[in-house]
């Protein structure tokens, strides 16, 4: 088996497991509070993630660790592993659905495989480098060509509230000129309907290495273009079909 497939099947099975562990939500609440008063973490977030680090490890001791809820471990195998055990984690604890897992393995030139599994919408996306994209294992593709004023975009809004007016200044700039606008609450799963054109744009600041590694490789791999750069002090994620993806970032205000 090449290091490819085996860095996949690992990160689906363990994707699922932790899919199995989060489905059964608590009966009660312990919440940590993150970056704001309404960044949080609950404790399922942080099962989630000993599960998936132990589980890595257990396979692969040599591995490095980057995980949202601070797992780090520097490797000494060359492959990192970057996980967001539960994305979408206000979806979770609110009993909403489109949280899901997220699991990528990186080499020095970027990630190798991404596996992302939303148990309440049935759904697992995975890819890997240079080998498509697929859902539920059949092969997606994004929407391309598509019009800006045919266009569905999603979005997600900042956890401090500061700068969510200047998101607002991109949707206010959008909204006039596209077909609509929607919500998932969850990153990953933003960027795998990009993937899959469940949507055919998404639009975000601030997201962090672990939201966006598996979900952008299942993008790219699906033919997505997917850019993040620093736009005001912030940095923002387009991601779209080529087409789309440059008339979004021309819109985008000053």
């Amino acid at each position: 088996m090449s290091l490819e497939n085996e860095l996949l099947k690992l990160a689906l099975t363990i994707a699922h497991s932790a899919g199995d562990l989060l489905v059964n939500r608590p009966a009660s609440w312990d919440l940590t509070v993150k970056s704001t008063a309404i960044d949080i973490a609950t404790q399922m977030d942080h099962a989630s993630e000993k599960l998936i680090v132990d589980a890595i490890l257990s396979a692969r001791p040599d591995d490095g660790i980057i995980g949202e809820e601070g797992a780090a471990r520097t490797s000494t195998s060359g492959i990192t592993w970057v996980i967001d055990p539960v994305d979408g984690t206000v979806n979770y604890f609110y009993g909403l659905p489109g949280w899901n897992i997220s699991i990528a393995a990186k080499d020095s030139n970027g990630t190798i495989v991404g596996v992302v599994h939303a148990p309440t919408i049935g759904s697992t996306w995975h890819a890997s480098r240079g080998g498509g994209a697929f859902l539920n294992g059949v092969r997606i593709e994004c929407n391309d060509p598509v019009e800006l004023n045919r266009a569905l975009i999603s979005t997600g809004f900042a956890y401090d509230v500061k700068d969510r007016a200047h998101q607002l200044e991109i949707i206010d700039r959008l909204v006039p000129q596209i077909r609509d606008i929607r919500r998932m609450g969850a990153a990953a799963t933003d960027l795998c309907c990009v993937a899959t054109g469940m949507v055919d744009g998404y639009v975000e600041t601030g997201l962090k290495e672990w939201d966006l590694a598996a979900g952008s490789l299942i993008a790219v791999e699906a033919g997505a273009v997917v850019t993040t750069h620093t736009w005001r002090g912030l940095e923002l994620t387009v991601a779209a079909g080529p087409l789309l993806h440059a008339q979004l970032r021309s819109q985008i205000p000053g």
